[in-house]
């Protein structure tokens, strides 16, 4: 069935040197792409194929694999009624990927979420700043080297900023 989707199709015709992965499970397509052309990606599903809502941006911690981090945007097509799951691996080294503000609004908050839970920061967000924990927090919850009790409780190990 991915190898149908028009979506897919397309993506495989523009940017087959980019695509590192494409799976489908119980009728989701996710299409794994590198950190340095899902703008490119993502403009082309929006502008060519009719994405134009994305409903999440999230993060997922491989702690001990490389690479570490997984960005995913969730799109969906509102005239085509068709979901589909754009991933990209961000290294703990260089933690950072293009902001994707410049194409959906509702990128701005969810990016915000990402960089305050997960450390990621987005290059070209207009305004990059934690959104739920405090400015002195230290530390990023959702990051699996994260003590469990807290950073006043355990000694934290990973990166403080």
């Amino acid at each position: 069935m991915a190898e149908t989707n028009r979506a897919v199709i397309r993506l495989k015709e523009k940017f087959a040197s980019s695509l590192l992965e494409i799976k489908e499970f119980r009728g989701e397509v996710t299409v794994t792409v590198k950190k340095e052309d899902v703008i490119a990606v993502c403009t082309c599903l929006r502008d060519e194929l009719g994405y134009n809502l994305l409903t999440d941006v999230t993060a997922i911690d491989y702690y001990g694999k490389t690479p570490r981090f997984m960005v995913v945007y969730n799109l969906y097509s509102i005239p085509a009624k068709d979901r589909l799951r754009v991933k990209t691996p961000v290294e703990e080294s260089d933690a950072s990927i293009a902001s994707a503000t410049c194409l959906w609004n509702s990128a701005n908050f969810l990016e915000r979420e990402v960089y305050d839970l997960f450390g990621i920061t987005f290059t070209g967000h207009p305004d990059l700043r934690r959104i739920l924990m405090t400015d002195d927090w230290v530390g990023h919850p959702l990051r699996k080297d994260y003590p469990l009790q807290g950073p006043d409780r355990e000694p934290y190990k990973g990166r403080l900023s």
